[in-house]
């Protein structure tokens, strides 16, 4: 399985994120807020929206997206359909790499145990 981060695994444009932001559950914690909408496709998406009013710094916000995005990377053969915008909290910009990584596979895990139990409704 290639598991580089391309381009057909980014939310692209703003109507992609508008439609996610429209409708989305969420999963929240003290480092990132995920918002998830099933996308009808076998394709995860991803789209970051790391905010400089939780980060000031150029540099901690290419880190905390670096961070998401190699997250996203290792784990979206895993995922299902999903167009997913991670939203960085506070906290996010003085945790560690290891505390980050954490939370995103906690987000990840519950993105996918909530989409399957949907599934698992129909």
């Amino acid at each position: 399985m290639d598991s580089r981060f391309r381009r057909r695994s980014r939310l692209a444009d703003k109507s992609s994120f508008s439609r996610v932001f429209e409708k989305a559950d969420r999963s929240r914690d003290k480092m990132f807020t995920v918002l998830y909408r099933p996308n009808g496709t076998n394709q995860p998406r991803l789209g970051l929206a790391i905010g400089k009013k939780n980060c000031r710094l150029a540099a901690g916000r290419n880190r905390i997206k670096r961070i998401v995005r190699e997250s996203f990377r290792q784990q979206q053969a895993q995922m299902p359909g999903l167009d997913l915008v991670v939203l960085n909290q506070a906290a996010a910009t003085r945790a560690s790499n290891r505390v980050l990584i954490e939370s995103l596979e906690a987000h990840w895990k519950k993105c996918r145990e909530h989409t399957e139990d949907e599934a698992g409704k129909h």
